[in-house]
This record gives structure tokens, C-alpha cells and sequence, in this order.
């Protein structure tokens, strides 16, 4: 395997599938062969609210232990800056996996308990609770996550989702959500060291390590 180069900090973003979940892992394989004092951690986003995503998130625990079986796994869908505080050390490379469902989680809990009151005055659909896109408590937890980002002692990798190339979506909610994604996108970007874009499997940088 290629050894890369690892940045202070790194986003990948890219489409579904497009590779951006191995280029994390590659980094951390990377990072693990450096030096036998080096250790990675996964802060895993997700929650299986049906049969389907958990059915996902288990296969997706069984294909990377596989490809990086030195890499150990925590869960957090809501306090990611928190997690990132508690973990980062310089010998521990971290891959947060995934932005867009970590962001998911802050706007559109499942979990009506998680609701706060902000998100109690939004509008409601169906089984979930959408804050407005730019909406103070919104704001909040972007601006604690850069705070993470930039002060993290050990180097990290944050992998998100890039869905704002298609066509313009015909539902409110959708529209909303994809706008604030856009943002928290171009916000972790320009905190980040480097940031790539993945499609078919290939990176392209678009913005490189000074």
C-alpha cells in the first residue's frame, strides 16, 4: 500500500460512493504503518433508527475491520466536538464519518428527547424535527465543531458529503437541509488544512497542505 501523506487536518467530501469513506481509511492505514506508537480512532456518527441502517452500520463495522483492523471505534451522533476533545492526542489519528450525518442528527433528531426548544418552534414532518437552517443553536454547534477542529493536538479526518450538485430540490425541508449542509461544508473547509473531492474513487484536491 502507497504511504500518504497526512495533513493536521483533512475533509473529504465527495457523492455516494465515491470513495471517501476508503480514503479515510487508507489515511489511517497510513498513519498506523508510521509508527507502532501511532494508534486511530473512529467516531462514528450514525444511528440506526430502522432495520436497514443498522444492517448498513453493520456491514460497514465488518468491511472496516477488515481493511483497518487497528482502528478502534467510538459512537457519537450529537456531541462530535466534545468527542474530538476527548480523543485527539498528537500519536492518534481520528476519521469522523460522517459530517452530513452527524448534521443530520443536530437538525432532524429521531430522538424527540434531543429536541431542543428552538427545534420545538419549527415546522414538523412526520417523524421529523428540522430547525431552521441558520437558526442560533444551528450556529452554536458549527461554531464549537471549528473550535474542535483547529485546537485537535493529534491529526484528524472528516469525511462529509457533497449533495449540492444536482438539481435544486422541490421540498422546503430538503432545500434547507442541503443549504445548510453547503455551509457547514465551506466552514470546515476553510479551517482545514487540505480538502478533497472524491468521485469514482479518485481524489482531487482542492485545497492543498501549505
Amino acid at each position: 500500500m502507497t504511504t500518504l501523506n497526512i495533513a493536521r487536518s483533512e475533509l473529504i467530501l465527495g457523492g455516494q460512493k465515491s470513495g471517501k469513506s476508503r480514503r479515510a481509511e487508507a489515511l489511517a492505514q497510513s498513519w498506523l504503518k508510521q509508527s507502532d506508537q501511532h494508534h486511530a480512532l473512529l467516531i462514528a456518527t450514525a444511528q440506526a433508527g430502522d432495520d436497514e441502517m443498522r444492517q448498513r452500520i453493520a456491514r460497514h463495522q465488518a468491511d472496516r475491520a477488515q481493511r483497518v483492523p487497528g482502528m478502534s471505534t467510538v459512537e457519537e451522533s450529537f456531541k462530535l466536538a466534545e468527542a474530538i476533545g476527548a480523543h485527539s492526542r498528537p500519536d492518534t489519528l481520528i476519521v469522523v464519518d460522517c459530517l452530513t450525518l452527524w448534521l443530520t442528527n443536530c437538525l432532524m433528531p429521531i430522538d424527540a428527547s434531543t429536541v431542543t426548544e428552538d427545534s420545538r418552534q419549527s415546522d414538523v414532518t412526520e417523524k421529523f424535527i428540522i430547525n431552521r437552517p441558520l437558526a442560533p443553536v444551528h450556529q452554536a454547534h458549527v461554531a464549537i465543531l471549528l473550535e474542535a477542529i483547529a485546537g485537535a493536538p493529534g491529526p484528524l479526518v472528516l469525511v462529509g458529503n457533497e449533495i449540492g450538485l444536482g438539481v435544486i430540490p422541490m421540498g422546503r425541508e430538503v432545500r434547507a437541509f442541503v443549504d445548510a449542509l453547503g455551509l457547514l461544508n465551506q466552514s470546515v473547509a476553510q479551517v482545514c488544512q487540505r480538502v478533497t473531492l472524491m468521485a469514482a474513487g479518485l481524489p482531487l484536491t482542492l485545497k492543498a497542505m501549505p
